[in-house]
């Protein structure tokens, strides 16, 4: 899944707004000249005689899976440290086994270009994957809410039928896609960038595009200091209750590392943001609000098919800049970096 950028005006991000309202109200009329038969209903999610179960958490979002097979409720290698005893979830998703998986009626919002498209329904979304080794169907198909609440996902026994292994139903990029459009329901987003615990406790997430220089500064931290590096490359920020106090900023850790590998299961709250970029001097600039906004939805994973999402994201990253300092920092690869942020005082 790529991040979506556009440039650092405000006024662009309007403007973008705008287009998307009107690629969606077209959307909408498309859907309504569609045949009532043709259209999906909301399908059946639950099943009480699903008896195996497994669950996760990332960015504080907890996904359950419920199924009869054993490989229903596997986890992927990345997504073993943050397992979590299964009960009360954000996100409940039933696993089952069918013969086949037909073509989608529904009208398709939203293609990646790779492996999945997406298709709205009358009061679902549809996520169909599909790979040409595996045939021509879907090789599974997710069918959630559009709340992001609950979730069926199938998986078509003809496509694996000659493989030797079956793959865990939430390989990747269906985690991520499943978190992620989660995250827009909440006070929460998704951003390029490594999260690092200091040496002196201090919590700063350096955020940037590839080749920015995020594996590269996890990789300088860690072998300089004892620091806990959250992930090296996606980190997920979301706002917390604290009591009477107000709201605290935090960033998670996710399993969706880069290059250096870092990934881990915590989360710590956000002191200062940093936007990485190769220079000279190790400069640090402040950044306006209207900047820090900009500059953080360049490098968001934000669901674009829907300008709610988008208007969603916006907003909490308004919230962000208000209560997070932000700096661009024009930094080089070597230990001074790092020294620089450790001593410098705002």
């Amino acid at each position: 899944m790529q991040s979506f950028g556009i440039g650092r005006p405000r006024r662009h991000l309007r403007i973008y707004l705008h287009e998307l309202r009107v690629l969606t109200a077209k959307l909408e009329v498309t859907r309504s000249e569609i045949p009532s038969d043709v259209v999906g209903t909301l399908p059946k999610f639950d099943d009480p005689s699903a008896t195996l179960c497994g669950g996760f958490s990332v960015g504080g979002v907890t996904v359950q899976l419920t199924g009869y097979r054993s490989a229903d409720v596997a986890l992927v290698p990345p997504l073993e440290p943050f397992r979590v005893k299964t009960g009360a979830s954000d996100i409940s998703v039933r696993v089952e086994w069918v013969a086949a998986i037909p073509p989608s009626g529904d009208p398709r919002v939203f293609d990646s270009g790779s492996v999945w498209r997406l298709s709205k329904g009358k009061d679902f979304l549809q996520f169909d994957f599909n790979v040409p080794f595996l045939g021509e169907q879907p090789y599974k198909r997710l069918i959630v809410d559009n709340n992001f609440c609950r979730a069926k996902l199938q998986m078509n026994e003809g496509s694996f039928a000659t493989l030797p292994s079956v793959p865990e139903p939430l390989e990747y990029p269906l985690d991520e896609l499943l978190i992620m459009h989660r995250l827009t329901q909440e006070r929460a987003i998704e951003l390029h960038g490594v999260g690092i615990v200091g040496p002196d406790g201090a919590s700063n997430l350096f955020v940037g595009h590839s080749g920015a220089g995020k594996s590269t500064t996890a990789r300088l931290w860690s072998s300089l200091h004892k620091v806990e590096i959250l992930s090296d490359d996606r980190i997920i920020v979301r706002e917390h209750p604290i009591g009477e106090k107000g709201e605290q900023i935090y960033m998670y850790g996710t399993p969706w590392h880069g290059e250096a590998a870092f990934a881990l299961p915590q989360r710590a709250p956000l002191q200062r943001i940093f936007v990485l970029e190769h220079g000279q001097g190790n400069l640090l600039t402040r950044l306006a609000r209207s900047q820090v906004v900009a500059e953080l939805f360049a490098r968001a994973f934000v669901p674009f098919h829907r300008h709610e999402y988008v208007e969603s994201a916006l907003t909490f990253l308004e919230r962000v800049s208000d209560s997070v300092p932000c700096y661009r920092y024009s930094f080089e690869p070597d230990e001074r970096a790092v020294g620089r942020i450790l001593y410098f005082n705002d």
